[in-house]
């Protein structure tokens, strides 16, 4: 049986949709729908079945789907046992842009006093590719957003912390009210593709604030520095870290306190690395601790 493909079916369960497991993948519809379809045919059964525009396992798709999660991460942990990298400590780690800048030095400046001779591989990208990458042994750990879904008991989440939504205005306007700067002063965009770019958008719908975009980008350091030359406002989460310092940009918090991004960790529950994650853990709680 070719192991990918149970790789897929997997996938394609926890999308419920052929086409979002492909773009993950980064194949064609056509392929995944082939990927599936020799499954099938190897196993002699049904595994899903279409359900208005989504894909929903059969009954025998709902037992495959415990057994290859199980096998999947057997096979992980015994290429991962046999292989010179995991006997030379490398962690393959990834974060969201806001975590590199951040989080990200102080972490790795302990984890490296505890393991001086491990190899870390960082990569960047969104939260939702992130735990894609950590669910398929890509990854031993990323730190990220909470993903919008609840989590399968194969995977541990520990929580780093809250960050609430607060207004970015140029120190020297630091006094006045916050949906007023909002609504009169040109605005500077948190990418609303991104977790708390979309809360922010969702709090000025409710808010019933429309803003005169002036840009729109993913980075909230740059924001900040945008801010500080007096380029505009913006709403993002409080993300209190060292690029803060000597920017002349004040922080106003918002009254609704209901739109947070839970920022945290994410891994494997087993896993042959759980020492250097336990460590990167460990590292992360201790750094956190720090900031606050």
């Amino acid at each position: 049986m070719e192991t990918s493909y149970l790789d897929t079916f997997v996938l394609v369960v926890e999308s419920g949709s052929m086409s979002e497991a492909a773009r993950r993948l980064e194949l064609t519809p056509a392929a995944v729908a082939h990927q599936l379809k020799l499954l099938e045919q190897e196993l002699g059964t049904r595994l899903l079945v279409r359900a208005g525009r989504t894909v929903v396992p059969t009954e025998a798709g709902h037992r495959l789907v415990d057994k290859a999660t199980t096998i999947l991460l057997d096979l992980r942990n015994i290429k991962a046992a046999i292989n010179d990298e995991a006997a030379t400590g490398e962690l393959k780690l990834g974060a969201i842009n806001t975590a590199l800048h951040s989080l990200m030095p102080e972490v790795l400046a302990g984890f490296v006093k505890v393991y001086p001779e491990a190899r870390v591989d960082i990569r960047s990208a969104l939260s939702v590719d992130l735990y894609d990458a950590v669910s398929r042994g890509e990854l031993d750990a990323a730190i990220c957003l909470h993903p919008p879904f609840a989590l399968p008991k194969t995977m541990c989440w520990e929580q780093l912390c809250e960050e609430p939504l607060v207004v970015m205005a140029p120190a020297k306007w630091g006094q006045r009210d916050a949906h007023a700067l909002l609504r009169d002063e040109p605005f500077i965009r948190f990418n609303r593709h991104l977790g708390g770019g979309k809360q922010a958008d969702a709090y000025l719908r409710k808010a019933g604030i429309t803003p005169h975009e002036r840009f729109e980008l993913s980075s909230l350091p740059a924001i900040a520095m945008l801010v500080d030359r007096g380029l505009g406002v913006s709403l993002a989460p409080d993300a209190s870290v060292p690029w803060w310092r000597g920017l002349r940009v004040a922080r106003l918090i918002v009254a609704d306190q209901t739109y947070r991004r839970r920022f945290g960790i994410i891994w494997p529950r087993a896993s042959v690395r759980t020492r250097l994650i336990s460590a990167l853990v460990a590292q992360a709680r201790r750094a956190v601790s720090k900031a606050s």
